[in-house]
C-alpha cells in the first residue's frame, strides 16, 4: 500500500513542480529574470515561499530544471535514433519528432534567447549544444559532401528559426510548423539522396 500512496503523492508533487516551473516562465517573460523574486512567484502561485521551497530554493534551480524537463525528449530522440538503420524514413520521422519537441519546449527557448547572459552562467547552453551535435551525428552521412552534410545541419536550424524568426509572421502558428517541417524534411531527403547516388 506504501508504494502506490508514494506513487500518488510523487504525482501530485510533480504537478505542483510543473505548476512553479510555468507561472516563473511566465513570471520571467513578463518582467524579466533579474528582476523576478521567488516570493513574486510563490504570490503568483497563492502559496508561501515556504512551500516553494520545499521544491526549489533558488530561481537558478528552477530554471535548470525547466531545462532537464524539456530538453528530456531531446535525449529520448537522439537514444532512438541511434539505435535505427541509417535510412531516409528515420531521418525524416527524426526530424518530425524533433519539430514536435521543439513546439514543446517553446517558452524555454524564448527564455534562452532573451536572457543569454543567463543562459550562458547557468551552463544550460553547453547543454543543449551537446544535444544538438547528438542529433546532427545521427542525421549525416559520415561520408556525405560537404554540401548534404551542411543540408542536415540547415534543416536543424530551419526548425529553430521557425520557432524564433517567424513567431512574427501573420498567420496560424501551426501552419507556419507545418511549412517549416517541410522545408527541414526537403533537405533531409536532398541530402540524402545525394549521399545515396539517388538522382
Amino acid at each position: 500500500m506504501g508504494v502506490t500512496m508514494d506513487g500518488t503523492k510523487q504525482q501530485r508533487r510533480g504537478n505542483t513542480r510543473q505548476r512553479i516551473q510555468d507561472v516563473a516562465l511566465a513570471l520571467f517573460a513578463e518582467q524579466g529574470y533579474e528582476k523576478t523574486s521567488l516570493r513574486e512567484i510563490a504570490e503568483r502561485l497563492g502559496v508561501t515561499k515556504a512551500a516553494l521551497y520545499y521544491h526549489f530554493k533558488t530561481k537558478e534551480e528552477i530554471i535548470v530544471s525547466l531545462f532537464e524537463d524539456l530538453t528530456r525528449p531531446l535525449g529520448e530522440l537522439i537514444e532512438w535514433g541511434r539505435q535505427q538503420p541509417h535510412t531516409l524514413e528515420t531521418k525524416q520521422e527524426i526530424v518530425r519528432r524533433y519539430s514536435e519537441a521543439l513546439a514543446g519546449a517553446a517558452p524555454l527557448f524564448r527564455f534562452m534567447q532573451e536572457n543569454q547572459a543567463t543562459v550562458r552562467e547557468l551552463r544550460i547552453g553547453d547543454t543543449f549544444k551537446s544535444r544538438m551535435t547528438g542529433l546532427r551525428d545521427i542525421i549525416i552521412d559520415p561520408d556525405a559532401r560537404l554540401t548534404d552534410q551542411v543540408r542536415c545541419v540547415s534543416a536543424l536550424f530551419t526548425l529553430h528559426a521557425g520557432m524564433f524568426v517567424m513567431q512574427d509572421l501573420e498567420g496560424d502558428p501551426e501552419e507556419r510548423r507545418k511549412a517549416v517541417l517541410e522545408v527541414a524534411i526537403d533537405l533531409v531527403t536532398q541530402a540524402h539522396q545525394g549521399a545515396h547516388g539517388d538522382a
